[in-house]
Order: C-alpha cells, then structure tokens, then sequence
C-alpha cells in the first residue's frame, strides 16, 4: 500500500508523505532530486528575497553557503569558543529564577526568562553582544522574530494560488514587509558596527566570519548584505525559536510526570552533585536527560511539517511518476 498520496492545494501539485519508509526514499534515496525549495511569500519578503538556507533553491549558491557556514559558523571549533559565554548566561539565569524565588509567593514566567536566556546567547554569538528591546524596534526584538515565525508558517494564499500574490488578500505581505523592514534597518546597523570594529582581541561572532567574506570572489556568487543579513535571520530564528520551545516543553513534560523529574534530579545529583552548576562537558554522562530531550522532541516537534521540498526533475519513487517541481510535504 502506498504511503504517500497526490493532492493539489491550490494550483500546486503536492505530495503528503504520511511515513518514514516513503520519507526516507524521498529525503535519502532522491535527496538531490528533492533537494530544492519551491517558492514561499514567507520566505521572498522576509528572508531578503529566499537567501537564507531554509529557503534557497538548491544550486551553486546554496552549496557555497551551506559549506561556508558548516565550515566558518558552526565547526566545533567555533562552539566551543563560546563556551564560557553559555556558563556566563545560564548562570546569570539560574541567579534570575533564585532571586525570584527569594521574593516569596510571587508567579515566576519560567517561559519568559527561558527565552530571554536563549535570545542573549544567540545574540552574543552571533552578533557580538546582547541587545535590549529598545535597540531594535519599537515592538521588541522578540516580539518581531515571534511574528516573523508565524508569517513564515501560516498558510498562505499567494504560495497556492500565486497570481494572487499581489492582492494581498490576507494582509500577510504587507505585515511581512514591515517585518523585513525592521529586520533590515537593524542587521544594517549590525553590519556597519562591524566593519568599524578595530577590536582584534574579542572573540570573533558569526557576522565577524561573514563579513569577512563580503565581496570575495572566490565563489560563484559574491556574498554582499543581503546574504549576510538572511543567513543572520536564520540563525537567530533557529537557534531562538527552537531552543526556548524545547525547554518550555520539556519542564511541563516534567511537571506532569513527577516520577520522571525525581529520576532526572537524582541523575543530576550522582553525576553532577549539588556544589556545581552542570557543565557542557557533563552533558555525556547525563543519560536520563538525553532521554527527556528526546522525548520531548517526539511529543511536541518543534516543526510537525518539515519544510516542503520541490522536485527539480521528474522521477520515479516506488513506481509512481513524480513531475518536475511537485512540492513533498513531510
């Protein structure tokens, strides 16, 4: 029987993808063929015209990006650079949640600090620094990368009935542009700060790495502002958006299952004990919450839907005939 079925939504032919054998043939078996994304509103006016990595088509320039961040951002090398910074922030935040517990009977939104931490680690890494509210617009850094998410993931018109696009039926293009417009005014004024940086002894963030490779040639494409700004989006987006999710879930999980969070604290005090904050290098040691991390992903996946994919010539998959630009939803 087969386990994946043909739709149109819209004027787009689609493909729901409904278990992890069919997955696998299209995300392993034809990766390349389906290596590519179909054109997303979300994507187009948020994300500098679909320069991000999320969103790009497959070719030359999402392979030099890809190699430049796997190799420039995200080596382990370059993580393990910020170290003390994360110790630094999880540290000042354990210190918010005790403070807040000295004041007596008073709500303490674990939510809220938890994102917090998680939006200054991700701007310390890469932008260099913290940056309060008031540095970026007038509604709020997290509220605009908030908003920004969910411009990205709502259903849209345009993407299945694209000659409506201009219409703008639901609003979403002019709310996304305005969303792009604060983003843009303040990677800007991210990117000017560091090119008149003459600090060479801090530790170099993302931008610092990006900007040096701003209008080399030795690639296909030249990586001016607009690429530098759309990789900037999605790395604060990713690493923001997920990690505080992650963690809101996995301590309602834990409140739940009262046996389950006595098992994790007596791991923690046998490995860890109670003198010491926990370490990243402890984190291996740490088995049981390996466990919960995982199966808080499996209850509550960050993304449900992967990002959809796009055919970039016709196949065969199992048998049936997949045409050039159908778009599999997994």
């Amino acid at each position: 029987m087969a386990t994946f079925m043909y739709m149109r939504l819209g004027l787009m032919p689609t493909i729901v993808v409904s278990s992890p054998q069919a997955a696998k043939l299209f995300l392993k078996t034809h990766d390349l063929v389906f290596a590519s994304r179909p054109p997303h509103e979300g994507a187009k006016h948020i994300s500098f015209g679909q320069r991000n990595l999320s969103f790009a088509e497959y070719g030359p320039y999402w392979r030099d990006t890809r190699k430049m961040c796997t190799l420039e951002l995200l080596s382990t090398h370059k993580i393990n650079s910020f170290k003390s910074m994360r110790r630094e922030e999880v540290a000042l935040c354990v210190e918010s949640i005790r403070d807040a517990a000295y004041k007596g009977r008073v709500a303490v939104d674990l939510s809220d600090i938890v994102s917090s931490l998680s939006v200054d680690m991700s701007c310390r890494m890469v932008l260099g620094k913290k940056y309060r509210d008031e540095d970026f617009d007038e509604r709020g850094f997290r509220s605009v990368i908030k908003e920004a998410v969910q411009l990205a993931g709502a259903p849209n018109l345009a993407d299945y009935i694209p000659f409506i696009a201009p219409l703008d039926l639901q609003g979403f293009t002019k709310r996304m542009k305005s969303v792009n417009k604060a983003f843009d005014v303040f990677f800007e004024k991210i990117i000017e700060e560091h090119l008149q940086s003459n600090d060479g002894e801090r530790t170099k963030d993302f931008v610092d790495v990006m900007v040096g490779f701003m209008g080399s040639e030795e690639s296909e494409y030249r990586i001016e502002r607009p690429h530098i700004k759309a990789i900037i989006m999605d790395m604060l987006v990713a690493s923001m958006d997920t990690s505080s999710t992650t963690v809101d879930y996995a301590l309602s999980e834990l409140m739940r299952h009262p046996k389950a969070m006595k098992k994790l604290q007596k791991e923690l005090e046998d490995v860890v004990g109670l003198e010491r904050m926990v370490e990243e290098s402890d984190l291996e040691k740490l088995d049981y919450l390996s466990m919960v991390v995982k199966e808080t992903l499996r209850l509550h996946p960050v993304a449900p839907l992967l990002v959809p994919h796009a055919a970039t010539e016709d196949c065969t998959v199992n048998g049936y005939h997949i045409p050039k630009k159908i778009a599999p939803y997994h």
